[in-house]
């Protein structure tokens, strides 16, 4: 901190003073009434003009004006010192500016520039994520559902018609003209619910239900056939088998053409 002598001090100096002693005292004296002791003072001789800055210039324009006044002084260390002064003036009254709530023009040209910089950033878009399609039904096809309703029984038409006919109807004869043993039974019951469960899946698109009546008619059959045995006094464990075989099948063939 440099302190300056009061100029009615200097002005009672006498004139037998030595001469460096009154040059430094007058350089003090006009720094004084020059500005650099009142920072923010706007008039032609004041730290922004000497720096060759605006009062509403930015804080890098301030800088920079102070750089370039600094390389122009070379080895000149007093005016190196003058420019340093200014620069902190500058900067004091930009703090008192802000203390008193005041904003400068610089601040807010410098807000501007960075709002400026982050706009392109806030116009770039990630690319948009591929959305369900919330508007469109599913198909009942596409995924398997379980249906509590009654159920719908019609004459199935077409290929929906023949085609359990024809591989039951095949099924059916060869039990009846081969009597195949248990394994092969089982074997036999087991295509037939297979395709039970594929026609049906075929006529309503549901997996549950279709499967549902498959395996019910499977039960059914070899329940009744069970039933149906121990009156006839059927002897034959593979006649009783055989015989429960063929009412399963033919259960299976009238749910896959009947059943909606």
């Amino acid at each position: 901190m440099v302190l300056f002598p009061n100029p009615d001090w200097l002005a009672a100096l006498p004139a037998s003073a030595p001469h460096p002693f009154r040059k430094w005292v007058g350089f003090g004296v006009k720094l004084q009434h020059t500005g650099l002791m009142e920072p923010g003072h706007s008039g032609t001789d004041s730290p922004y003009v000497r720096l060759g800055v605006t009062d509403d210039a930015s804080f890098d324009a301030v800088q920079e004006a102070k750089a370039e006044k600094l390389a122009a002084c070379g080895d000149d260390l007093q005016a190196k010192a003058r420019i340093e002064a200014d620069y902190d003036a500058v900067l004091l009254d930009r703090l008192k500016q802000r203390q008193a709530g005041k904003i400068s023009q610089g601040a807010v040209s410098a807000s501007q520039q960075e709002a400026k910089a982050a706009s392109p950033l806030k116009q770039l878009k990630l690319p948009a994520l591929p959305q369900l399609p919330m508007g469109r039904s599913i198909s009942p096809r596409s995924r398997p559902t379980l249906s509590m309703e009654w159920p719908r029984f019609g004459l199935a038409e077409g290929q929906r018609l023949w085609l359990p006919l024809l591989i039951h109807g095949g099924l059916l004869a060869w039990i009846a003209l081969f009597s195949p043993r248990a394994s092969t039974l089982s074997l036999i019951l087991a295509m037939g619910t297979g395709i039970t469960i594929l026609n049906l899946l075929w006529r309503h698109g549901r997996f549950f239900k279709a499967a549902f009546w498959g395996f019910a008619g499977l039960a059914v059959g070899l329940g009744m056939g069970a039933l149906l045995t121990q009156p006839l006094a059927v002897t034959s464990p593979l006649q009783e088998l055989q015989t429960s075989s063929t009412l399963a099948l033919l259960v299976q063939l009238l749910l896959a053409i009947t059943v909606a």
